[in-house]
């Protein structure tokens, strides 16, 4: 018999970033994590992975009881292996925000891999560990020194890929941190920008051939404006053939399923929630495009893109909490690295959740 899921838990977790994160809209500080286990009938435990950017989490004991109120119930006897092939369409007041649906499905998928002793990438269909890694600097805050300390140490640990944060109001400035960038990665580094949405669709263009007619060679540009005007980022791809557009981090399936129908996107970024991004995955393969895996928890996107045949990128952001597990993603020589341990291989320390558990405000 399948076992079942039967039991929970949740950990609150808070400290300081080891730098200033963010882009031309925002700026962080700290981190605030959650950690939730699902624990089975056969005493196995699964574990996915919940943040919050901008503001601090409810206490443990809030964040527990509406687990426990609004999603635990949905859950409570049901195999694993069922609940992600589950189609749940809730309607009117059964549409309610909570933050733990990635980290469920992340929970689910770790229990399947562990209880077939697979890990989650070949639990996928893939047979190879290893995917091309770019080294991002969520770098729009760092002085130019640390801007290009970080880079020049990305390097020399074998990225040959980078993305900058761009969408200054002067484009001097992007230009300028574009060639401190050059000074430290070099001629034959592959260049990537994001933008964050801060531009117009002229003004995309517009800041695309500056930076190609002073020599910098750009490989994708990174959600150049709004989310939703597909019109106007479809318009972007036509009128810059010399850069490719990535876009779609921001949008559910449904507004990634737009975008690809507007052509306008090139690279269609996916990351967060395991099903999703395979769903994802699956139209954009309709399509003829690939994806490219952006920042996820922990790094356990690397076992989508080592799985996923037109995955050609996933994000690394030197997040410094490798710490909260026992084994975090290696990279080695710009590539990252999926475990072989059965899951996703993301088990979270005792020690690192007992030196950082914030259970209150």
């Amino acid at each position: 018999m399948p076992t079942t899921i039967e039991d929970f838990r949740i950990t609150r977790i808070q400290y300081p970033r080891s730098r200033p994160i963010g882009d031309s809209q925002v700026r962080f500080d700290t981190h605030h994590i959650g950690i939730l286990e699902l624990i089975t009938s056969g005493g196995e435990t699964g574990s996915g992975f919940f943040g919050a950017l901008a503001h601090p989490q409810p206490d443990q004991a809030e964040l527990t009881r509406v687990f426990a109120t609004e999603v635990f119930p949905t859950l409570k006897g049901g195999v694993p292996f069922a609940l992600t092939h589950r189609i749940a369409r809730p309607r009117g007041g059964n549409i309610r925000a909570n933050p733990f649906g990635a980290a469920v499905d992340q929970a689910l998928w770790d229990l399947q891999g562990k209880e077939l002793g697979l890990p989650l990438y070949r639990l996928l269909g893939g047979t190879d560990g290893r995917v091309r890694a770019y080294a991002s600097g969520l770098d729009y805050h760092m002085t130019d020194d640390e801007f290009q300390t970080f880079f020049a140490e990305a390097r020399v640990l074998g990225f040959a890929a980078h993305k900058i944060k761009v969408g200054h109001p002067d484009l001097a400035w992007d230009l300028h941190r574009l060639g401190l960038l050059a000074e430290v990665v070099g001629p034959d580094a592959t260049i990537m920008v994001d933008a964050n949405e801060a531009w117009s669709p002229k003004e995309a263009i517009r800041r695309a051939h500056a930076y190609r007619d002073a020599g910098f060679a750009i490989y994708w540009i990174e959600d150049p404006c709004l989310r939703d005007d597909f019109a106007g980022l479809a318009r972007v791809a036509q009128e810059v053939p010399f850069s490719h557009i990535n876009s779609g981090e921001y949008l559910d399936l449904r507004g990634k399923r737009l975008l690809l129908e507007a052509r306008a996107v090139d690279y269609l970024n996916v990351h967060g929630n395991i099903s999703d991004t395979l769903r994802a995955a699956w139209l954009a393969a309709e399509y003829g495009l690939p994806v490219s895996l952006g920042n996820t928890m922990f790094e356990i996107g690397v076992h989508l893109a080592a799985a996923l045949p037109e995955a050609n990128w996933i994000e690394y952001s030197f997040q410094d909490y490798n710490q909260l597990v026992t084994e975090p993603v290696r990279f080695d020589g710009g590539y990252a690295i999926a475990p072989e341990r059965p899951g996703h291989g993301m088990i979270p320390s005792e020690a690192a959740r007992a030196e950082y558990a914030r259970p209150n405000l």
